[in-house]
């Protein structure tokens, strides 16, 4: 496979296009640089891609109902997700959502996703599929607020070392992903043979003395493995791929610390919900008793608005940090998360609120067609 390349330069006398000024325009710059095979990695999904469709589909069937003359100053973004544990907070309700192989979008890879993450003063969650050992990660932006995405392996072992590799990275919590019992066929991937990372890549949190092990998924993962889990560690476990109300409570009777809503971005199971139409019953099953959070579809400053007035606490987004990355290195990623802050702060000043804790579902509408 080729290299991602730099942008070309501009034809004589043409002037240069200007920089992408949404999260869309990043994904189009970003996909006229990348590899195509690469590309289609980062943006496909499972199946007939209906899942991956909807995520955003969804947002667009949601309006906002703002309220006028509230007399609101300059609207405050910070959340608190995990409480004086570190890197519990944010200073907007936009975290970086962990998504494998950053360094086939940008030879810095996670790195350069890392400091656009501190700069940013928000969560990157690392994940387990990283191109970049973790601790390399935590190194390269001394200070940022890391979290660890895992998937229990069969060895739990293995599992325990990774866990403790977390830990000394100074992680603040683990991210453990349910949604994977098995791996999701992805047709893009499959059309393109693409199963392997090119030579000089690699699953760098795999290593495991001279060899790099393969990433396991395995149906028998349990219940039981959660509680081993957090009988394991002390850092606090967020649960990532929740959709059904019933396993948000359950996961609140295993000692879970907060939950995300998520579908893995269209790329396990398709046909599942979009996440912001499940997430009002996760929200109501919870009721308050730990964080929630989403993931899936969110482009724009109103969609992180839309989830949070359905309740959520807060947003991750993949993707946009992926298309920032590959459009423009970590000056993109630091980019895109400048792009959704501005959003998320103009939003919320014209929907007349002072600050991300006071959006409510009343200033939610649901349309009859979509936009």
């Amino acid at each position: 496979m080729r290299p991602s390349s730099p942008p070309p330069e501009p034809a004589a006398g043409r002037p240069p296009k200007p920089p992408p000024a949404s999260v869309r325009e990043f994904e189009a710059a970003a996909r006229e640089r990348l590899d195509p095979v690469h590309y289609d990695y980062f943006a496909g999904g499972a199946g007939d891609e209906v899942t991956l469709r909807a995520n955003e589909a969804a947002f667009g069937r949601l309006a906002l109902l703002p309220r006028v003359l509230r007399g609101a100053e300059k609207p405050e973004l910070g959340v608190t997700l995990l409480g004086d544990a570190p890197g519990g907070s944010a200073s907007m309700p936009v975290l970086v959502a962990p998504t494998a192989f950053h360094r086939l979008a940008d030879p810095e890879g996670e790195r350069a996703t890392a400091r656009a993450a501190a700069a940013a003063e928000t969560i990157m969650m690392v994940s387990m599929a990283s191109t970049v050992a973790v601790e390399d990660v935590a190194a390269a932006a001394p200070g940022a607020r890391l979290w660890f995405q895992l998937f229990v392996q069969p060895d739990m072992a293995f599992t325990e070392t990774l866990v403790r590799r977390a830990e000394a990275a100074g992680c603040g919590a683990l991210v453990v992903t349910v949604d994977s019992p098995v791996f999701g066929t992805r047709g893009r991937d499959e059309r393109n043979g693409f199963h392997d990372l090119p030579d000089g890549l690699c699953c760098e949190n795999m290593r495991d003395g001279d060899r790099v092990r393969p990433i396991e998924f395995s149906p028998a993962i349990s219940w039981d493995h959660i509680a081993r889990l957090t009988g394991m560690t002390s850092l606090p476990i967020v649960l990532k791929g929740v959709l059904h109300p019933s396993d948000a409570r359950t996961a609140l009777d295993h000692g879970v610390s907060a939950l995300i809503v998520s579908n893995h971005g269209g790329r396990q199971l398709d046909t599942v919900p979009a996440t912001v139409d499940v997430l009002p019953e996760i929200v109501a099953a919870v009721g308050g008793a730990a964080p929630v959070l989403l993931d899936g579809g969110v482009r724009r400053g109103t969609d992180v608005l839309k989830a949070l007035a359905l309740g959520a606490d807060a947003v991750a987004v993949g993707r946009p940090v992926v298309w920032g990355l590959g459009a423009d290195g970590e000056r993109g990623a630091v980019r895109v998360l400048e792009l959704l802050r501005a959003e998320v702060e103009e939003a919320l000043a014209l929907c007349g609120v002072a600050s991300v804790r006071d959006l409510e579902p009343g200033m939610v509408r649901r349309l009859r067609r979509p936009w």
